[in-house]
């Protein structure tokens, strides 16, 4: 081997070495950030909700409804893929079917001919033959007469073989679709309890909205909660920055809205008392696709007071992006998304009387208003 393809080879290998040491290291500190910003997304949900009565019932009745639709819509998958399963076999078995009364039909020709034939019939012809070439075409025709005939007997042979298969599948996928059946009538009564107990703890906030001291109070220190977690967040995952591709600063006016929906309330608009909304809110519809504005990390993925299951985005360079009230979440902590992953669908969490995203973008900890970031026209 040539010097020059040996240092080659060696500074390949020692390249692939110290690439694969790279990949460990970095997967190592990205379970550490996970592990550190779960525990971070724990104790903030907790101490928000031992703060709160309200709120932790509230929280322990909306992550048991968006379980049960998440455990409902796997089950209703299921049960797509299993009825196209059975579709496909049963469709396998009609070609099944077709082929072997084709070839019943063929047989059946067959076996007229020879009995037209006669089983004496190629001693006759030997016999009476007086040319042997012409003789020894006729009994070639026969032989290839009488291994087509047992072809096609084993063909149906396999054919009915094959239907008996098919038979015993279509019978195992209707007990599975049996089962799927029971088991999604089970999550749709446990579905319909969760939001009972759901509407139970929503009836005590109104009556307790009925006080305007209340309302207030209890909207600040949800906002109190967010800025907690939003700080120990930034720190936690200042120890492995995202990498811009395009910083999240140049993008104002290239943004497009996180859901489709209408505006019901903008930046800076009053919402009770001297408080105003740090971000919109934007009505849309129950499990519309919530989409991730731009690429980076997911921060944080679960429920906190007031703002219902919240996915936070780190964009990196001080940036995040929230996502509030959502109904299901697709993403979990330390998953990297791109622009225009979805990674929620949205909701009425939080004790929201209808379906709505509200959306903050925050600089450093900071809201600053979204409505500059988005495309005209939005």
């Amino acid at each position: 081997m040539p010097f020059w393809a040996g240092l080659l080879l060696a500074g390949a290998a020692a390249w692939a070495q110290q690439s694969g040491a790279d990949q460990a290291r970095t997967e190592a500190e990205l379970a550490n950030i996970r592990g550190e910003i779960e525990r971070v997304q724990a104790q903030v949900a907790r101490d928000a909700a031992e703060q709160d009565r309200l709120a932790r019932e509230l929280r322990t009745a909306e992550k048991a409804v968006a379980n049960a639709r998440m455990l409902l819509a796997g089950i209703q998958e299921q049960r797509r893929d299993g009825a196209a399963r059975r579709r496909a076999l049963a469709g396998e078995r009609e070609d099944v079917e077709n082929k072997l009364r084709a070839e019943r039909a063929a047989l059946a020709g067959q076996m007229r001919a020879a009995y037209m034939i006669g089983r004496e019939e190629p001693l006759k012809l030997l016999l009476n033959q007086r040319d042997p070439a012409r003789a020894g075409r006729m009994f070639a025709y026969y032989g290839y007469f009488g291994r087509a005939r047992g072809e096609q007997i084993e063909r149906i042979r396999a054919g009915v073989a094959r239907i008996a298969e098919l038979e015993d599948s279509l019978a195992i996928e209707d007990q599975k679709l049996a089962e799927l059946e029971k088991q999604q009538q089970q999550e749709l009564e446990r579905l319909d309890r969760a939001r009972g107990e759901r509407g139970v703890v929503l009836v005590s906030l109104q009556n307790e909205a009925r006080s305007r001291t209340a309302v207030l109070g209890r909207l600040r220190q949800q906002r109190a909660s967010l800025e907690k977690l939003l700080a120990e967040l930034r720190r936690a995952a200042s120890r492995f920055p995202v990498d811009s591709k395009s910083p999240f600063g140049k993008l104002r006016g290239e943004l497009t809205l996180p859901v489709d929906g209408r505006m019901l309330a903008r930046f800076g608009q009053a919402r009770a008392g001297a408080m105003r909304w740090d971000g919109i809110l934007l009505g849309t519809e129950r499990g519309a696709p919530v989409h991730a504005v731009y690429h980076g990390r997911v921060l944080y993925a679960d429920w906190l007071a007031g703002l219902g299951l919240l996915v936070i985005v780190d964009h990196g360079g001080g940036y995040m992006s929230l996502y509030a009230h959502n109904d299901q979440i697709y993403r979990k902590v330390g998953e990297r998304v791109t622009a225009g992953d979805v990674i929620a669908a949205s909701g009425d969490s939080g004790g929201r009387s209808s379906p709505e995203l509200y959306f903050e973008i925050r600089r450093n900890g900071r809201p600053v208003d979204p409505g500059p970031w988005f495309k005209a026209g939005t």
